[in-house]
C-alpha cells in the first residue's frame, strides 16, 4: 500500500467518523423535541402509553390549551414583556456599546467591567435585592417591573457584544458623518447602526430569549393570574399529585414556535447585515 493510498484511506475513515459524530449530535438534539411533539399529539392520556398507536394522533391537547385555559392571556403577557425587554435592552446596550467603543470618558473601563461583574451573580442572588427595590417602587406584580428585571441581566452582556461589534466598524465612518454635518446622534443612528445590524440581531435575539423562557424572576415578581406569563402559567399544569402532561407538551410546542420564528428572523438579518457591511466601495 502506497503512502498516498494510506493517506486517502485515513482521510476517508476520518470523514466517516466525523459525519457519524455529527449525525449522533443532531439526533441527541432532535429526538427530545420530536418526542415532546409526538406526546402532544397523542391526546390527554397518550403519554401514559406512548408506544401504543390506539387512537392515532389528534389536536385535542392543543384545543384544550388554547380554548379551555388562560394560555392566550399568558401568551399575550409574555409577548408584551419579551417585546419591551428586547426593545429597551437593544437601545440601551447599543448606546452603551457605542459610547464605550468611540468615546474616551472617565470611568469607561470601570463601567464595562461593572457590566461584566453583574453577569457573575446567579439569578437567585439578584432576586432579593430586586424584589426589595421593586417593592419600594410599587413594581411588584407588574409587567414593567419584570421588564426591568430582565433588562438587568440582558443589557450587560448585550453591551459587551455591541461594543465588540462597534470596534470592528471603522471610525472613518463617524468622521465622514461629522464632515457632512451630522450630529453625533445622527451619525450613530443613520450611519453606524445600519452597519451594526448583525450585532443588533444577535443582541435582540438574546434579550428576547432571556425574557421569553425565564422562570425565576417571573415566579418571584408576579402573583396575580392577570399578570402571569407563560413561564408561571405552565406551572399550573403540574400539580402535587398529578400532572397534565398532554397539555404541558402542547403548550411547550406552542411556546417554541415564536422563539423559532424570532431566531430565523434574526438569522436572516444577520446574513443580510454581514453582506451589506462587508462590501467596500
Amino acid at each position: 500500500m502506497t503512502a498516498t493510498h494510506a493517506l486517502r484511506e485515513r482521510s476517508r475513515r476520518s470523514s466517516i467518523a466525523l459525519h457519524l459524530t455529527v449525525i449522533a449530535a443532531c439526533l441527541c438534539a432532535v429526538i427530545p423535541i420530536a418526542w415532546v411533539l409526538y406526546v402532544s399529539l397523542r391526546g390527554p392520556d397518550g403519554w401514559k402509553d406512548p408506544a401504543s398507536f390506539d387512537g392515532g394522533l389528534s389536536l385535542t391537547n392543543f384545543r384544550y390549551v388554547v380554548a379551555d385555559t388562560a394560555f392566550p392571556r399568558w401568551f399575550l403577557n409574555s409577548v408584551i414583556v419579551a417585546g419591551l425587554t428586547t426593545v429597551i435592552a437593544v437601545l440601551i446596550s447599543a448606546s452603551a456599546g457605542y459610547a464605550a467603543s468611540r468615546l474616551r470618558f472617565p470611568g469607561r473601563a470601570p463601567l464595562m467591567w461593572l457590566f461584566l461583574v453583574t453577569q457573575m451573580f446567579p439569578i437567585a442572588v439578584l432576586i432579593v435585592p430586586l424584589y426589595t427595590t421593586f417593592s419600594t417602587l410599587g413594581l411588584i406584580d407588574s409587567a414593567l417591573g419584570l421588564v426591568l428585571a430582565y433588562c438587568s441581566t440582558a443589557v450587560p452582556l448585550c453591551a459587551w457584544l455591541m461594543k465588540g461589534y462597534f470596534d470592528t466598524i471603522p471610525t472613518e465612518i463617524d468622521e465622514a458623518g461629522m464632515v457632512d454635518g451630522l450630529t453625533p446622534f445622527g451619525t450613530f443612528f443613520r450611519l453606524v447602526l445600519p452597519l451594526a445590524r448583525p450585532g443588533l440581531a444577535v443582541a435582540g435575539f438574546y434579550a428576547f430569549i432571556t425574557a421569553w423562557g425565564e422562570v425565576a424572576f417571573a415566579t418571584a415578581f408576579l402573583s396575580s393570574d392577570k399578570q402571569k406569563t407563560l413561564a408561571t402559567g405552565l406551572q399550573g399544569f403540574v400539580g402535587q399529585h398529578t400532572s397534565e402532561w398532554g397539555a404541558l407538551t402542547a403548550a411547550s410546542v406552542l411556546i417554541a414556535i415564536p422563539a423559532a420564528a424570532v431566531f430565523f428572523y434574526a438569522q436572516r438579518h444577520l446574513v443580510t447585515g454581514l453582506t451589506a457591511g462587508g462590501t467596500k466601495g
